[in-house]
């Protein structure tokens, strides 16, 4: 990848948006029980916290200046003993809310999961595979202080200094007015701040989303990079994308941080201010030494909360982003997906038709344009012309991949629009020419055609496409372990494997995208039988430029400029002499010479 061309992400709009906190909050609602828990150990907690200074000038105010030891070690005691209870609430309702928010991000995770699987073609053709991921991974994780720290932090830290203004405020007025008067400066610094580092905390998102799309499509493309002596290229793009992403990183936490000073000088000010005003009223008798330090205490329990709170703001403002990506996406509804009032499709005995179907992937060019065609069950029809003709894009519609712009397609006289994705799909087979397999055995991988099938049909189905001697041929036979994609197999296998995979699901529609493209002229010829099996008694749709297929083909639709230009047998349009004539002569003929050179 010589440059970095990804796009980056929409900025979050507001720092605080509202309803993706509501949105956020519905996921509690299934662990009210366990949230309530978590509020409970919260609450003691805040009790033995706020009772500690109290005892403090108890035992200052009446036990030591009556040299009262005997009670003062009895209070001394009670503390102890409810500071340790204090402790295991504390930890208790970490725990608690640590397995609540497991949880919930299992679901977020598993709801975006399958969210993204029923979108339609078009989200994965406008987004690079790396971002996606980062949705799913990171951006979830990145939810998990926020749910955390959302119930075991600030709501304990807003109630805390909430009870601390009130006692502060009961216990001396004055004072209390004294402690809380550098607080307008730190409300202003705050907002001021965290403005900043909000967008901070944008620019370092997205250009963690860049840096993931990035990685992920250089090792997809290794061979590539590789084969072209690229790596020094990719090295250095990797590193501007990793320096950008820690410069942006430090500039963050470095903006976030300038609000801790300003907190803690307000902490000192107060502090001292409060010390001035308060050894004035002890030396007047306004108020005991118990009391001063006491309010010493709550003072320090009133900014200590706005410290932690401060840092969980930060923690929002930079997760807020991420929730509001993954709401995005969950907002995104399927440009395919079944209609109220969908049925399923009866078994299919395969006739298709296009009624004027006119297709755009982009609402500005027409790939079809006004196509019309019909074709029987047990046809096969091979589709053949340039690149960018709209070979695939016929095959896509049958499959139901995209909607038509305009016109109808239909199967067995059902419009595919007034029937279920899965009963249509599942009865649809589908042989692309970029074969993917899946990190798993060569038997589940042909058992992916269908999940119930036994050893022996995912066996018979090998067989039925010649792979079934080759896949014997490895020390563990169906139960070799495939790598991603099949990169351990050739190309050759790896269709061979697709082929059994297509057989085993058995479909009434066959399409094969260019299916025996990867395959050497001898392997070919090994897979023309089981082909020819795999096609018999199907519609089968065939895109490919092999002669040994096309021939045999019932139907030849030449496909140019976005409609049919001429269709019929290989011998009506020979006779014709038009453009499959001129293909054939061009390119067909020669790749039939070498065949025959090659025999």
């Amino acid at each position: 990848m010589p440059v970095n061309t990804f796009k980056d992400d929409e900025d979050l709009k507001e720092s605080l948006n509202i309803s993706i906190i509501k949105r956020l909050v519905v996921y509690l609602k299934p662990h009210k029980k366990a949230v309530g828990v978590t509020l409970f150990l919260m609450s003691c907690t805040i009790l033995v916290e706020l009772l500690n200074p109290y005892f403090l000038k108890t035992g200052i105010d009446k036990f030591i200046r009556a040299g009262d030891s005997k009670n003062l070690l009895i209070l001394g005691g009670v503390m102890i003993i409810i500071n340790a209870v204090s402790m295991f609430c504390s930890r208790s309702r970490i725990i608690t809310m640590g397995k609540v928010t497991n949880k919930i991000l299992l679901t977020i995770r598993q709801q975006l999961y399958t969210h993204i699987q029923k979108l339609s073609f078009a989200f994965f053709d406008n987004r690079p595979i790396g971002k996606i991921l980062a949705r799913i991974i990171g951006d979830v994780n990145s939810l998990n202080d926020l749910f955390t720290n959302g119930v075991t932090s600030l709501i304990p830290e807003l109630a805390k200094i909430s009870a601390v203004v009130v006692i502060m405020m009961l216990m001396n007025f004055r004072l209390a007015l004294v402690a809380l008067i550098t607080v307008p400066l730190m409300i202003a610094a705050f907002f001021l701040v965290m403005s900043a580092a909000r967008k901070r905390w944008q620019v370092f998102r997205k250009k963690t989303s860049n840096l993931n799309a990035f990685t992920h499509e250089d090792f997809s493309g290794i061979r590539v990079v590789q084969s072209f002596g690229a790596e020094c290229n990719t090295s250095k793009t990797f590193l501007d994308l990793l320096t950008g992403q820690r410069k942006s990183f430090t500039s963050a936490c470095r903006m976030g941080d300038m609000f801790w000073p300003i907190v803690e000088m307000s902490w000192g000010v107060g502090t001292i201010l409060v010390f001035w005003a308060g050894s004035s009223l002890v030396s007047t008798a306004a108020i005991t030494p118990g009391v001063l330090i006491a309010f010493t205490s709550y003072v320090s329990m009133f900014w200590q909360p706005i410290m932690n709170i401060s840092n969980f703001y930060n923690q929002l403002v930079t997760n807020m982003s991420g929730a509001e990506r993954i709401f995005e996406i969950l907002d995104i509804e399927p440009d395919i997906k079944n209609r109220i009032d969908a049925r399923p499709i009866p078994s299919i005995k395969g006739d298709v038709s296009f009624n004027a179907v006119t297709f755009s992937y982009d609402e500005k060019v027409n790939v079809l344009n006004n196509v019309s065609f019909d074709v029987k069950e047990g046809t096969t029809v091979a589709l053949v012309g340039s690149t960018g003709a709209g070979k695939t894009t016929i095959v896509n519609l049958i499959s139901r991949f995209y909607e038509v712009t305009k016109g109808e397609v239909l199967i067995d006289g059902y419009n595919l629009n007034d029937v279920t994705l899965e009963s249509l799909r599942g009865q649809i087979g589908l042989m692309p020419q970029d074969t993917f397999l899946f990190s798993t055995t060569i038997r589940e991988n042909i058992r992916y055609g269908k999940l119930d099938a036994t050893d022996e049909e995912v066996e018979i189905a090998a067989k039925a496409v010649s792979a079934h001697d080759f896949i014997m041929k490895f020390e563990k036979g169906y139960d070799t372990e495939v790598t991603e994609r099949g990169m351990r197999l050739s190309a050759g296998q790896r269709q061979l494997i697709a082929f059994a995979r297509t057989m085993l699901s058995d479909p009434r529609i066959l399409i094969l995208d260019e299916a025996t493209a990867s395959i050497d002229t001898h392997t070919e010829k090994l897979v023309q039988e089981g082909i020819a099996k795999l096609l018999k008694g199907r519609t089968s749709f065939v895109i490919a430029h092999r002669l040994s297929t096309i021939r045999n083909a019932d139907i030849i639709m030449v496909v140019e400029d976005g409609g049919i230009l001429e269709s019929g047998s290989h011998e009506e349009l020979i006779q014709k002499r038009g453009q499959y004539y001129n293909l054939y002569t061009s390119q067909f003929r020669f790749l039939n010479d070498e065949e025959e050179e090659a025999v």
